[in-house]
């Protein structure tokens, strides 16, 4: 029996993945540690490391998970052209992330597509994580979750069909931000003791652009509160008044859900709050003094990182 050098924890870390996803890995695929037996810890050698090594990139790749786990498990362990390869077939044959169109798409934007469409939440959570990790809530964000959320949009308007794609991958994508900044929680001091809040007032739904702005704040050490969606009028002020926030950030979807707050919100509490406005649904609105939209997420942070008002811009008029 070769030594067993890796426990569950390492091996997590070092795939950037969830422990529980390895767990689901072993039990639904078998590809998991040659030696384990029930009701002891796993423990991992180096080969059963470099099979799940290949499994994950290839999922990265847009393989699905049961053939990147057979392509794995096979009698000779992969080579990394042998992988390149297979995954390239695969991908042939299953029609990877061109179910949906997404131009000039990346080809993880593609295997996050294939992953959603095929309803595999571990998949999409697994390389939501991965790239959080490696490269930050903004860029995940911006290159790999709005191609394919737009493309999924898209064919919802051109079909009436993918609802249950688009939630199966919105909540994935929340469960995946969540998780993937969950390391950098308490291991920098916080930017103000005064937080940020985030909410969408009644009647908006639409929660993921939330949780995507609070991940990122939590990157940069910017205390924030959740405060969700249908949160109601009166219970925006009492939130501002008990915590005195340094700025209050507020999503719209659309205008039919776009409830603008009056002053007398904010007025309660010295100094007032900057009050910053995201989505579509107040992209034309017009605001009161003190009050900004941005366009977008990153100008979502760098208008909430920095704990004043942010110069107001002008509502677009085409």
């Amino acid at each position: 029996m070769p030594d067993a050098v890796f426990g569950v924890a390492a091996v997590a870390r070092r795939l950037g993945v969830a422990t529980g996803t390895l767990r689901t890995w072993d039990r639904r695929y078998g590809v998991g540690p040659d030696e384990h037996q029930a009701g002891s810890p796993r423990r991992y050698t180096a080969r059963d490391l470099a099979r799940l090594e290949v499994m994950h990139r290839l999922m990265l790749e847009g393989v699905t998970p049961a053939e990147a786990a057979r392509i794995a498990l096979s009698s000779e362990l992969p080579t990394e052209a042998t992988a390149v390869r297979s995954a390239r077939s695969a991908r042939q044959r299953s029609g990877g992330g061109r179910v949906v169109a997404l131009p000039r798409a990346s080809p993880a934007a593609r295997g996050l597509a294939r992953a959603a469409t095929s309803l595999d939440s571990d998949a999409c959570i697994t390389q939501l994580v991965s790239a959080v990790r490696r490269d930050g809530v903004l860029p995940t964000w911006n290159d790999l979750l709005l191609p394919v959320l737009s493309g999924l949009g898209e064919r919802w308007r051109a079909t009436g069909r993918g609802v249950v794609v688009e939630r199966l991958l919105s909540e994935s994508a929340e469960m995946a931000l969540r998780t993937g900044t969950q390391a950098t929680r308490g291991t920098r001091a916080p930017i103000s003791g005064r937080p940020v809040l985030l909410a969408a007032l009644e009647p908006e739904e639409y929660r993921l652009p939330l949780v995507a702005l609070s991940a990122a704040l939590t990157e940069r050490a910017v205390p924030s509160r959740m405060l969700g969606v249908r949160l109601p009028l009166s219970a925006l002020r009492e939130a501002v008044v008990r915590t005195g926030p340094t700025a209050v950030f507020l999503w719209a979807q659309s205008i039919g859900s776009a409830t603008l707050p009056g002053p007398e919100v904010f007025n309660a509490v010295r100094p007032r709050p900057a009050v910053v406005l995201g989505g579509p649904g107040y992209e034309s609105e017009q605001w009161g003094p003190g009050m900004t939209w941005v366009n977008g997420l990153e100008d979502a942070v760098a208008a909430l990182a920095s704990p004043r008002t942010p110069p107001p811009r002008t509502a677009r008029t085409t």
